[in-house]
């Protein structure tokens, strides 16, 4: 994959001066003399013999362990052993096939190449008249260890997450798919930040023509900075303006290697412990890596949970909002006058009891997630029991507005995936727009809309509601429900046409 560079300057595009005092003036000044720049300087030999080298590395960005015992050590021995060294032509290679003892070293001629190197957290040698130098790989320094995951928590199951470290990420998803066709390309997004970016797939299992259209989308993103998979992710999805996740993340390896057996693909992004998969259909916001690990009626159960609790956080305050309004005759008459008791002493009607509520209610969680951790929970529990009990008190709202609430935003949680979840919040006033206005045809005329959108939305040229629209039977057996592993001996049909068996099929 082609690597999208920021706009060269004529110094960058500049090989480097064979002259060494020269190129290291040149590098102390294009970096503002930045106190982290290590440059050390070495001298081998005396008089016109004399061979000058000169390593330089960005302090914090390198490994000092790895720096000193495989860059420092071998060049210092060097030194103290006073053989003879070759010619400034052969030099180069020597110190790269005998000297030094570094797992990987390359060869750098600019000054954008050696930027590129040294900003990267290699180390670089620099040997005067000599217009090339050497890149070092001892990038290091302090990250985040392997923890477990805090979004995406399971009972049953590994319990690791991906940390900032792209190459950490790679490893831990390499552990558990032991496979030479499992391919990795990586490019360097953000002309300024340059970000590494990676598309891990498994070669003969993922559709050719999606791995193609991943690369075709992200070679076309022209940014600074990227410092998130979001940047990546508004960029390469199909469609900008809808409110449903085309893009799946997750902090999860064992998530990310199922999906790569699916034939999927997934896009790591350098600084961010969220891996993104693609494609992602509907269903798979309503999946948890839990649904695999334990048996398969627990599983179905699980989901069904799901579901339901995906139309309790989108229905139930519309649905309240229409019936009580609109069509008290569906009630029971002793439910009815209960309820038109409680509402005796409140003076707005139902919509904007329950706007207020819920407005106050996202208000609380959103102010939860912000404040420090040591009193952001208790701040919200307590927040939430005592502004809903003085509300009811004060007559402000309806006990059962409260208790209505309160049921759909806990179901609203039951969504394994938060970006799913979000979604269905702003949904639910919209439907709640609707149903104050009509009643239940207004609802019934939200939900044909959405279900119209739905149908229109694609991940990366697959249908977004596969497998019910277009309907496969026999991805059924995955979708609502999940059958035994011993029948699930297809990968889905059209994220996957080049190797669809997985494993022999049993009874």
């Amino acid at each position: 994959m082609n690597s999208t560079q920021r706009p060269a300057t004529t110094a960058d595009q500049a090989g480097l001066q064979p002259d060494l005092s020269a190129s290291l003036t040149s590098i102390l000044t294009a970096l503002g003399h930045s106190e982290d720049l290590i440059v050390k300087e070495i001298a081998y030999g005396e008089g016109e013999s004399c061979s000058r080298v000169a390593l330089l590395y960005i302090d914090g960005l390198v490994d000092n362990m790895l720096l000193h015992t495989t860059v420092i050590e071998p060049l210092m021995a060097l030194k103290r052993g006073g053989m003879p060294l070759p010619g400034v032509s052969g030099l180069l290679p020597f110190l790269r096939d005998d000297v030094l003892a570094a797992g990987h070293i390359s060869v750098l001629d600019s000054m954008d190449s050696l930027f590129d190197a040294v900003l990267s957290g290699d180390a670089v040698v620099l040997i005067d008249r000599s217009p090339a130098g050497l890149r070092i790989s001892v990038t290091g320094g302090e990250e985040r260890s392997v923890s477990e995951p805090t979004q995406q928590t399971v009972v049953r199951g590994p319990m690791e997450a991906f940390t900032e470290s792209i190459r950490t990420n790679t490893s831990l998803i390499r552990r558990k798919i032991k496979d030479p066709n499992l391919w990795l390309e990586c490019k360097t997004i953000g002309t300024v930040t340059k970000t590494n970016v990676c598309v891990m797939f498994v070669h003969g299992v993922a559709d050719e023509r999606m791995i193609d259209e991943v690369r075709k989308r992200l070679d076309a993103i022209m940014i600074d900075g990227v410092l998130e998979g979001g940047y990546i992710e508004e960029f390469i999805q199909d469609k900008g303006y809808t409110p449903f996740p085309t893009v799946y993340n997750t902090e999860r390896p064992d998530t990310v290697a199922a999906a790569l057996l699916e034939g999927r693909a997934a896009i790591l992004v350098d600084g961010t412990p969220f891996v993104m998969l693609v494609p992602a259909l509907f269903v798979h916001f309503f999946q948890s890596a839990e649904d695999y690990y334990q048996r398969a009626d627990i599983s179905t159960l699980l989901r069904m949970i799901r579901y339901l609790s995906f139309f309790i956080s989108m229905l139930a305050p519309s649905f309240y909002i229409a019936v009580t309004t609109f069509h008290q005759e569906m009630l029971p008459t002793s439910l009815l006058i209960n309820l038109a008791a409680q509402r005796e002493g409140v003076p707005f009607p139902a919509f904007i009891e329950a706007l207020l509520m819920e407005t106050t209610y996202e208000i609380l969680r959103e102010a939860g997630v912000r404040m420090p951790r040591t009193v952001g929970q208790a701040v919200s529990i307590v927040g939430t029991l005592v502004i809903g009990q003085a509300a009811v008190e004060a007559g402000v709202v309806s006990a059962a507005m409260v208790i209505l609430v309160s049921i759909t935003a806990i179901s609203s949680y039951v969504i394994p995936a938060v970006n799913m979840s979000i979604s269905v919040r702003m949904i639910r006033f919209l439907l709640m727009g609707l149903s104050a206005t009509f009643g239940l045809y207004g609802i019934l005329v939200g939900i044909l809309g959405l279900v119209i959108h739905l149908s229109g939305l694609y991940s990366f040229g697959i249908p977004y509601m596969s497998p019910f629209g277009p309907f496969i039977l026999k991805d059924q057996k995955d979708s609502l429900f999940r059958l035994r592993w011993p029948r699930l001996n297809l990968r889905p049909r059209l994220l996957n046409r080049n190797n669809p068996v997985r494993q022999k099929s049993n009874p």
